[in-house]
């Protein structure tokens, strides 16, 4: 299902993700889910394009996500 605000996000996603990478997370999932609405693995495909979407703009260093230059 789409999340509404980040608040709504996975633990997962808001305790290791800056705020901005969450929002970055957060529009790339919705627009997946509406695009891939016909797929039955809909819900596994949009996080996968989420965290996608993230890893074109933050990589991970140690245990932190840091904003490519």
């Amino acid at each position: 299902m789409p999340y509404r605000e980040i608040a709504d996000l996975p633990d997962s996603v808001r305790s290791h993700l800056p705020v901005h990478a969450q929002e970055i997370y957060l529009a790339a999932f919705n627009n997946a889910w509406g695009e891939y609405a016909g797929r039955d693995d809909r819900e596994v495909v949009a996080h996968k394009v989420a965290w996608s979407a993230v890893k074109r703009r933050y990589a991970k260093t140690g245990n932190e996500w840091v904003r490519k230059r």
